[in-house]
């Protein structure tokens, strides 16, 4: 363990090197935020409207308040992508929002937002709309914020995470971009918005959005904001008080990330994984080998996630932290618990004989993962095309041949079941209770001698 701990600290640190220490093209972002227009005119900022999207517009400008595309949806169709969800920001607030719903018969759903400024439309009875007053944090504790409304486009940009999720697109087409968001995005760059300390301080988990967004749109060789990645060391420690569920939603999205080793790599050099439930050294070689192998292959989170446990201490521990599904547990502990045996004899029986003695209907998703994990594209093949075939013998048939219940009745079926496994589940029913009935003879000729 301490010969792997030290190959991995090795390659950790010329990785680092790589990484960060190449010369860093700042963003020219003005810091306290400077109104950039532009258009958009891409098919897919044409195909949003839909006519649930055109009666949602209409009733805003009926109503004399302002309405746009914000965060995510923008940074997508940027991207040359469809959103798949829509976030509005609106100069209304959501008592005026649900006034004039409330007139034109428009139903709302999950009020439970209206306290944040959210207020979900369903339109035509048909769509659902997020729509968000724009807001200003008046009071920040690092995991949640208090918020009042305003009208000041510039003042709500000015409180988002990072550039490239601070933009605004109006339905004419016109980018409203105070931090130079698309430049950055166009550049493949992330950054916070205005001072990073200030930004990671009212929200901690903007640590891990920064790395989630950087593993997305960087490239494979892309370089950090120095003076982000100095705040995110300095303020780490602040991830600690954030709850696990934040924690792990982000996780998950970072793991599924395109430049996932230089993600953990980073994060790992700057003392994040130990405030979020993860080891403080993890094996950096053993997650950029996985990741190598497995490029091909579509696989659940948790198989990559098992990348940064050494054992199932370490599953027991992130579970303590992010309070992790039982199956997404089981998998994370069966693929720990079984990626060193890949060269036993047979593996293929093994596994089978595995799913065959269990009971767990999931087991053969859970091997399957495993070999995707190992690179074995062979076995998993091979294994996927397996189809589990049933135990030919049941109690009611042991009953018909006069085995009397009883310890002998269990014995006899174990010891059909064992054979049966033994043949390759080749051995018929017909076969296997001639086999039980000699079995059962036998039994009962070595207890007369007794």
């Amino acid at each position: 363990m301490k010969l792997l701990l030290m190959r991995s600290t090795c390659w950790l640190r010329l990785h680092i090197q790589k990484t960060f220490y190449g010369t860093y093209k700042p963003t020219t972002q003005p810091k306290m935020g400077k109104l950039i227009t532009s258009t958009v005119n891409t098919p897919e900022f044409y195909s949003l409207f839909n006519p649930n999207l055109i009666s949602l517009i209409n009733l805003f400008k009926k109503y004399n308040y302002e309405l746009r595309i914000a965060g995510g949806a923008v940074r997508d169709l940027l991207t040359g992508k469809k959103p798949e969800d829509i976030d509005f920001a609106t100069t209304a607030t959501p008592e005026q929002m649900k006034d004039f719903f409330t007139k034109e018969n428009i139903r709302m759903i999950n009020l439970k937002g209206e306290s944040h400024g959210t207020v979900t439309a369903r339109i035509n009875d048909c769509e659902n709309y997020e729509i968000t007053t724009l807001r200003i944090d008046v009071k920040t504790d690092g995991r949640h914020a208090k918020v009042e409304f305003t009208q000041d486009w510039h003042q709500d940009a000015s409180r988002r995470d990072l550039t490239i999720n601070a933009m605004f697109l109006d339905f004419n087409g016109i980018l409203y971009d105070y931090f130079n968001g698309r430049k950055d995005l166009e550049e493949r760059r992330v950054c916070f918005v205005g001072e990073p300390a200030t930004r990671i301080q009212e929200d901690y988990i903007r640590i891990l959005r920064y790395f989630r967004f950087w593993g997305r749109i960087s490239s494979q060789n892309g370089l950090h904001n120095p003076e982000d990645l100095k705040a995110i060391e300095e303020n780490a420690v602040g991830l600690s008080d954030i709850a696990g569920e934040r924690i792990w939603v982000e996780m998950k999205k970072i793991i599924t990330g395109p430049n996932f080793t230089s993600v953990i790599a980073t994060m790992a050099k700057l003392g994040v994984l130990k405030y979020i439930g993860y080891a403080e050294n993890v094996n950096i070689e053993e997650v950029d080998q996985v990741w190598k192998r497995t490029k091909g292959f579509s696989m659940l989170p948790m198989t990559l996630m098992s990348t940064l446990m050494y054992d199932s201490q370490d599953v027991m521990k992130l579970n303590q932290k992010v309070k992790m599904s039982n199956e997404e547990m089981n998998l994370l502990n069966f693929i720990v618990e079984e990626r060193y045996k890949i060269s036993k004899e047979n593996i293929i029986k093994y596994y089978k004989d595995m799913v065959l003695s269990g009971r767990d209907s999931k087991l053969k998703g859970r091997i399957l993962e495993l070999f995707k994990y190992l690179g074995e594209e062979d076995l998993l093949t091979e294994f996927n095309e397996w189809i589990p075939p049933r135990f030919p013998v049941s109690g009611y048939d042991l009953m018909k041949q006069n085995i009397p219940k009883g310890p002998i009745f269990n014995q006899t079926l174990n010891f059909l079941k064992d054979v049966w496994k033994e043949s390759d589940y080749i051995l018929t029913k017909e076969e296997l209770l001639r086999l039980g009935e000699k079995y059962v003879s036998g039994s009962e000729s070595k207890t007369k001698l007794l």
